[in-house]
């Protein structure tokens, strides 16, 4: 049986830098969606897959892809029912990962990057965790509880991606939250800090965003 990484990291053609090299290690299996596919050869990264309709690099940066990635998906930029970010999103899943990571997936198209986010509960759904991350945010989905850590990011925010979030708990936060509803389009969890090292985030039902983003 071929071997399954535990973590998939998506490098796509978003708001990208040196930050994005951070999330990629040795065991990582690596997807270049278009763009973040040349992003990552003219970084010195060999994708393991590199997929999209290419239509935002030249016919010599495509050439470039295509002879480092050790495999290329190519598919009709007017033929298709999805982003380049989802297809490499669905050939992720497809390896059953535990983890997904996606780099690059926020930027200037507000319509993607809404789309991007939202990708999360399809990863939430097949029981995969997954992170959207960019240099001054990481996003995730929590329909039971999480634990966030202060890494690098000094504040957390919590939104709603259902019509309503119910039952959410809050503790290490400097200011915690005890049985509280969210409703879609309310603001009460944005810009919440950790009081310690860590802090754990629960919820009965709904669909809640967490957001750790810098001041």
């Amino acid at each position: 049986m071929a071997y399954l990484p535990h973590t998939v990291v998506i490098i796509t053609g978003g708001h990208l830098g040196e930050w994005a090299l951070a999330y990629i290690d040795a065991d990582s299996y690596i997807i270049g969606a278009d763009r973040g596919a040349l992003f990552l050869v003219q970084h010195g990264i060999r994708p393991d897959l590199a997929v999209g309709d290419f239509d935002s690099v030249s016919p010599q940066e495509l050439e470039q892809i295509q002879s480092v990635s050790k495999q290329l998906l190519r598919c009709d930029a007017f033929d298709k029912n999805y982003t380049d970010t989802e297809l490499a999103f669905i050939k992720a899943l497809e390896r059953h990962p535990e983890r997904i990571i996606i780099a690059g997936a926020l930027g200037t198209r507000f319509d993607h990057s809404l789309a991007n986010v939202q990708l999360l509960a399809q990863a939430e759904h097949h029981g995969v965790v997954a992170v959207i991350a960019d240099e001054h945010n990481e996003v995730r989905l929590v329909t039971r509880s999480i634990t966030v850590e202060r890494g690098r990011f000094s504040m957390v925010s919590l939104l709603p991606l259902s019509a309503e979030v119910t039952g959410i708990y809050l503790q290490g936060f400097v200011y915690p939250l005890h049985n509280a509803t969210l409703a879609l389009g309310q603001s009460l969890g944005i810009s919440n800090v950790l009081d310690h090292e860590s802090g754990t985030i629960t919820i009965d039902s709904g669909s809640l965003l967490v957001i750790h983003c810098n001041g």
